[in-house]
């Protein structure tokens, strides 16, 4: 091929090249006779050009001669554009420049798409560099192309671009030119993932501020996948073929995955645990075979059974489509329940029925197409327009319809959710507002005894509660117990139960006769739940009457109580409840107290116990002092302590009282 009046242009080396399928180091000689090897242009690969399907060595070889021009150097440089897969040029049987290694264990890389200048040095031998003779020699090229993986099309291998000659400074400046062109056609996508990235970054940043939120989480890896995909294939970052497709399948998964739960609860659709836990099934499905299939890019592409290797690709692919088609089951399940969606839920169930159904055929439709010969693969990534030069297709145009939505839904539950917040947190003041009078913070003196209490609630608002209540005749009657379960639910069986025991009181100061008529109000209103109760009923002079409904007997100094134990209330309308009798005298400690103080559990595991009760009881502890122990120790449960301490009548005629101490 000669090449006259090159100047400061560049020629394109379109062709016809010397091509011969097979390997011999000799004919990277310029001596060797290529004249019998078959013709080829270098503006198409051999795939589309006799030799479909082939993979393996072959060669290309050109004779080139160029006429410097008057005051150039006769110095050329060659300009490489994609070559598929591992290549080595020589210039006049000398290696100038390699993309790659050959097998065994070949590497190949991604970004060998962009163009590559090497310099071809002087021209051959056997001509001196005088200006009436041409810059002469012979460009061979040696290339291999990796065995085909199963949507490959089969046109692929060699040369997909002309070599380009010429000058150094112009060869440069021609691949300015080329390396432009490449950013301006791929600013669209550049700017999609850009979006795709800012919108990850925020969903992160979110999340680790609230890492209860786990639909920000979801939403960082639905966001973020694309971007990291693009670092691996778009960017023209010299990845080894092999580590970007063993990462690129996980990164896939994990974006449709992170679909999946965000469809799942912004379709309303998590109520449904059978369906949680059938798409978490999926999900390990998607994960591992996408795992294992990036595995098969590790394996040596030179070994004689790759076509196992090939057949496991193919298999594992099709798993993985399989599990593609979740979201589009979701959309349909959300469509067939009848759900009441909102606007931005409509918008989702569209965007995500039409990227899932892009996705599954764009992902179907090149398998096996070098079979087939269907054309559907190449048809959806024909661009639809173009802006600025920047080629927009279908598969684009729905996975940002998708990504908006999936923003604009996110933001309207978010929204939603700090509403919903807002009002608990109303209700919680509520509730807190109504366990101030449930725990008082304050009661009436009782004569001849000092008092001290205290409240430690596991929750914001619990299930313990005590009450003091003057009767007449310097009587005192005294009430505390424990309802099932914590929060608001127990809080409003307490103020139940509080309520009933003011209305009783009016009728009958009796313990035993008190609790026998709340538990017949009680049964059938406590909603599967029950409340153990403890009441006693004291006189200045310490004469005490207990009865009890299967709560913990309380302690007189430093031994506790046998009294009469019987069924919690709430649970059989007939039970009765029997009274026992003592006599306080002058310094007795009597204590009060909760099941919250007795299942106090350390980090272990260990409960506090009947044991540590007695040996912190023994200390005659006021209130505050026997909660904190046990809060201290770890506390599981709402801890309600009330000691009463006999005092002598002649230091504190009226009583001595005390403030009810919240831990």
């Amino acid at each position: 091929m000669r090449i006259e009046g090159l100047g400061k242009a560049v020629a394109p080396l379109d062709g016809p090249w010397q091509f011969h399928l097979g390997d011999d180091p000799n004919w990277a000689s310029p001596s060797f006779d290529d004249s019998r090897w078959e013709k080829l242009t270098a503006e198409r690969p051999w795939g589309e050009q006799g030799h479909p399907s082939y993979t393996g060595y072959a060669w290309y070889r050109l004779h080139l001669s160029l006429d410097s021009a008057p005051g150039n150097q006769t110095n050329f440089a060659l300009l490489v554009p994609h070559l598929d897969d591992v290549y080595e040029i020589f210039w006049n049987g000398d290696s100038i420049g390699r993309s790659g290694k050959f097998p065994s264990y070949p590497i190949w890389y991604r970004s060998s798409d962009a163009p590559i200048i090497y310099p071809l040095g002087p021209g051959a031998p056997e001509f001196e560099p005088r200006l009436e003779h041409p810059f002469h020699g012979t460009l061979a090229v040696r290339v291999w192309k990796a065995p085909l993986l199963s949507e490959d099309s089969g046109r692929s291998g060699g040369f997909e671009g002309s070599p380009v000659v010429g000058y150094p400074e112009p060869l440069a400046a021609y691949k300015t030119t080329l390396d432009y062109q490449w950013l301006r056609a791929n600013q669209f996508s550049f700017s999609e993932y850009l979006l795709y990235g800012i919108a990850g970054l925020l969903g992160l940043f979110s999340w680790l501020r609230d890492r209860q939120q786990r639909t920000l989480l979801w939403m960082t890896g639905f966001a973020l996948s694309p971007l990291i995909r693009m670092v691996l294939y778009g960017m023209r970052i010299a990845w080894p073929v092999g580590v970007s497709n063993a990462l690129g399948p996980p990164v896939s998964s994990i974006r449709d995955i992170s679909l999946w739960f965000l469809l799942l609860w912004l379709l309303r659709l998590d109520d449904n645990q059978s369906l949680i836990r059938l798409v978490r099934r999926f999900a390990i499905v998607s994960l591992s075979v996408s795992i294992l299939d990036g595995l098969l890019s590790l394996v040596d592409a030179s070994v004689g059974w790759f076509w196992l290797i090939q057949i496991a690709d193919a298999l594992l692919t099709g798993i993985y489509f399989i599990t593609a088609t979740v979201p589009l089951a979701l959309v349909a399940l959300a469509v067939k329940q009848r759900r009441r969606l909102d606007l931005a839920r409509r918008l989702l169930v569209i965007a995500a029925f039409l990227s899932g159904m892009m996705q599954v055929v764009q992902g179907l439709a090149p398998q096996g197409r070098r079979f087939t010969h269907w054309t559907l693969a190449d048809k959806l990534r024909e661009p639809i327009f173009h802006i600025y030069g920047s080629a927009v297709s279908l598969p684009t145009l729905t996975g940002i319809f998708l990504l908006l939505a999936l923003l604009y839904t996110v933001y309207r539950t978010s929204v939603d959710d700090r509403r919903r917040r807002s009002l608990l947190e109303q209700e919680m003041s509520s509730a807190r507002e109504l366990q101030q009078v449930l725990i008082p913070e304050s009661f009436p003196s009782i004569p001849g005894f000092a008092v001290t209490s205290a409240y430690c609630p596991a929750l914001e608002v619990g299930g313990d509660f005590f009450q003091i209540i003057p009767l007449d005749g310097d009587f005192t009657l005294v009430i505390l117990g424990d309802v099932s379960g914590k929060g608001i639910k127990a809080a409003i069986a307490v103020s139940l139960i509080v309520g009933l025991v003011r209305v009783l009181v009016e009728n009958t100061h009796s313990p035993a006769q008190l609790l026998t008529e709340l538990n017949r109000r009680l049964c059938g209103r406590m909603q599967g739940g029950f409340a153990t109760c403890v009441t006693l009923r004291i006189d200045p002079d310490g004469n005490c009457t207990l009865a009890s409904a299967g709560h913990p007997p309380p302690y007189l100094n430093d031994r506790e109580l046998a009294i009469p134990g019987s069924f919690p209330l709430g649970l059989f309308p007939a039970v009765t409840y029997e009274e026992s009798r003592l006599r306080l005298q002058i310094n007795d400690h009597l204590a009060l107290y909760t099941d919250g103080l007795l299942e106090a559990r350390s980090k272990t595991g260990e409960l506090y116990g009947f044991e540590r009760i007695s040996e912190l009881f023994a200390t005659l502890p006021d209130a505050a002092r026997a909660a904190e122990a046990a809060v201290r120790f770890g506390q599981d449960d709402d801890i309600t302590v009330v000691t009463l301490v006999r005092v002598p009548i002649s230091k504190e005629s009226t009583g001595i009282a005390a403030d009810t101490q919240s831990i």
